[in-house]
């Protein structure tokens, strides 16, 4: 029996996924469009100045109040606009700009210098301590050198230890290793405005020596030492308000005179108040210097009654007895014979006959 059923054969078409359109194009767009003035609204607000936010702000309270004004505009690069009074419908809008600057008291003012101060003064403190702690060469000497925060600014002292003095006995001549904490040390400083008081201490031991060299020479004779070593690191000289040296006149461990740590250097980066009362201290002693030269005024001195002769007259004056040169040495005298301190010894010269 034949077979006459047809056979179908089926034949599926595969075709690729439709085209979607540009629909996100047009959404992005907007997007970019929203984006770009969300950024100049921005850059408006930042650059307006307190007048013409002021008028912005009276724009959107008050559209009605506007529709008269200088500019049609909000923001008008021509001018400002300004309030239309008489067709306002909010009369409580004030026009008037806030003032720019606000007027400070002196008091507000020594308050915030201070303030800056403070801060300038603990960002140096980190500053140094970082340094001393990162740097190999001086981070084996952090236990001598201490950092602390008093009244007169930020105090740096340069100890001695037991192995490890900063000088060589009953000298003033540095240690390497204390150039270079010194060097280290102006390096740093010299990055703030402030000036710097070096001062020399030592510990109660009586210096050894002759000709009146002692321990208050050799505390100054230290502390000008340091000076020059940060001079050496590029701290400019005038600075550097004074040097001073205490001896052992103040001392670190009072308990224990001897102790090493009492011979120290002090490096103290001084607040302006205490610059003031330094300089203001040190022109206590200086006179004023007149434009010209003050003329000598006679003034009548009655002469002493005679044992043998008469009195002189009321009106009539005499001579000053001339001053004892030998009681009162001129200032060229004594440079002549006192030469302060060379190399670390008192030399007094011979006086010429």
């Amino acid at each position: 029996m034949e077979n006459n059923q047809p056979i179908i054969v089926k034949r599926v078409k595969r075709y690729g996924g439709g085209h979607h359109g540009g629909a996100w194009k047009i959404a992005f767009a907007d997007f970019a469009t929203a984006m770009m003035a969300f950024f100049l609204v921005l850059w408006l607000m930042s650059s307006a100045t307190p007048e013409q936010l002021i008028a912005i702000a009276g724009y959107f309270k008050d559209p009605v109040g506007f529709s008269d004004s200088g500019s049609p505009y909000v923001i008008d690069l021509g001018g400002s606009p300004e309030m239309s009074p008489d067709q306002t419908l909010n009369p409580e809008v004030k026009s008037t700009p806030a003032p720019d600057k606000v007027p400070v008291d002196a008091d507000q003012q020594d308050a915030a210098a201070e303030q800056i101060e403070q801060e300038r003064l603990e960002m140096l403190l980190q500053e140094l301590q970082t340094k001393v702690n990162e740097n190999p060469q001086l981070a084996k000497f952090k236990d001598q050198i201490l950092f602390e925060i008093t009244q007169d600014g930020l105090r740096i002292q340069i100890t001695d230890a037991e192995n490890r003095p900063m000088f060589d006995i009953g000298s003033a001549r540095l240690k390497s290793y204390f150039e270079d904490i010194l060097l280290a040390m102006a390096d740093t400083i010299k990055g703030v405005p402030n000036k710097v008081s070096i001062s020399g201490h030592t510990d109660a031991t009586p210096y050894v020596g002759n000709n009146g060299f002692g321990n208050w020479e050799l505390s100054a004779n230290r502390a000008n030492a340091a000076r020059r070593a940060m001079i050496a690191g590029g701290y400019p000289d005038p600075q550097v308000a004074r040097v001073v040296g205490y001896a052992s006149s103040s001392l670190y461990d009072k308990e224990n005179p001897n102790n090493p740590v009492n011979r120290r250097i002090d490096i103290v980066v001084l607040t302006k108040k205490a610059q003031a009362r330094i300089e203001d201290a040190q022109n206590v002693g200086e006179a004023p210097k007149p434009d010209t030269p003050p003329v000598p005024v006679p003034v009548p001195v009655p002469a002493p009654a005679s044992p043998t002769g008469p009195a002189a007259s009321p009106g009539a004056s005499i001579a000053t007895p001339a001053v004892d040169r030998q009681a009162y040495a001129q200032p060229h005298e004594i440079r002549q014979r006192l030469n302060i301190f060379d190399q670390g010894q008192l030399k007094i010269e011979e006086t010429k006959n």
